[in-house]
């Protein structure tokens, strides 16, 4: 059976990041986001809202570029994978568990100074962070097996 364990995440941060760093000297970071959601409800036809809120772990260069430029109330992009963490809690002794997201690439949004007064960094602010070099695409083009490019062509 096949599987797929992708999340991607737009919201904005709830707390200034803090970086730590593990004994083999690779950072970490753990930062919370709330993410929100607009609906309209069917039967009452009022505006609904609801908030989640979720934790993600960052680490490496992604987990050093978050404690320089992300501050509370930032928005931010998170691409990343689900992993489920479990403990047996020392106080109660019940198994607890916490899903939670890693963070794999990470995009800054809206424009300097957003979220804070303070200004991160040491002024602007590269605007994505990816483990790999990112497509000189743009956003519905696509390129087919000749090498060329047509917004009208779909891939598959």
């Amino acid at each position: 059976m096949a599987s797929f364990n992708r999340v991607i995440l737009v919201g904005n941060l709830t707390r200034d990041p803090q970086v730590k760093y593990t004994p083999s000297g690779m950072a970490v970071t753990e930062i919370g986001m709330a993410v929100g959601r607009v609906w309209n409800d069917r039967q009452t036809g009022q505006k609904r809202e609801e908030t989640t809120f979720v934790d993600v772990t960052l680490w490496g260069r992604q987990a050093e570029i978050a404690g320089e430029y992300l501050v509370k109330g930032r928005p931010v992009l998170i691409e990343g994978r689900l992993q489920l963490d479990s403990w047996e809690d020392k106080q109660t002794q019940q198994k607890r568990s916490k899903l939670r997201v890693v963070g794999e690439t990470m995009q800054l949004l809206g424009g300097k100074g957003d979220g804070s007064s303070r200004t991160p960094g040491s002024g602007s602010v590269s605007p994505s962070f990816d483990a790999e070099p990112p497509s000189p695409r743009f956003v519905g083009e696509f390129e087919d097996m000749s090498g060329s490019s047509s917004a009208d062509e779909v891939p598959f």
